[in-house]
């Protein structure tokens, strides 16, 4: 409960305030990293189950030196009390030009090699991701083309 108590002392106002049982919130992090929440976008059973039941994914780690996602990037997810490999499809935070700025962060979970757990993609994902994720199918051996294939519509 707050009390607020207000003199005047010539034209400054003075406040005082009476703080009781005060509960802190901390800021909307728009930063995909540890404990983040996130969507996914997916038809896979796992994550329908999730998000219907409102206990979203959270991310547990991310793959690359800054410890922050981007999009394309791999994170590992605990979702429904196991633990699932996703790739970032979409973000918050501000991003790169010629990166759109989404509403949620989307994912979409894969496999230990690759192949994405389900058979449709329900967003728009970034026409970029394609030049991400060809450069990593090279680099790591993974195949992530197969996330581009089973996209429907992109931004």
């Amino acid at each position: 409960m707050l009390s607020k108590n207000i003199t005047q002392i010539g034209r400054i106002p003075m406040q005082n305030y009476i703080i009781k049982n005060q509960i802190q919130t901390s800021a909307a992090c728009m930063e995909i990293r540890k404990l983040a929440r996130l969507r996914v976008v997916d038809n896979s059973d796992i994550g329908k189950r999730a998000m219907a039941e409102g206990k979203p994914p959270k991310c547990i780690h991310v793959y690359n030196k800054q410890m922050v996602g981007k999009v394309g990037d791999k994170v590992l997810v605990a979702i429904k009390g196991q633990k699932k490999k996703a790739i970032l499809v979409g973000c918050r935070q501000n991003q790169l030009p010629k990166i759109p700025k989404f509403d949620s962060n989307n994912i979409v979970l894969i496999d230990d090699n690759g192949t994405p757990l389900g058979t449709r993609i329900h967003v728009p994902i970034p026409t970029i991701l394609r030049t991400i994720l060809k450069e990593k199918t090279q680099a790591k051996g993974a195949d992530y083309t197969k996330l581009l294939g089973i996209a429907s519509r992109f931004v």
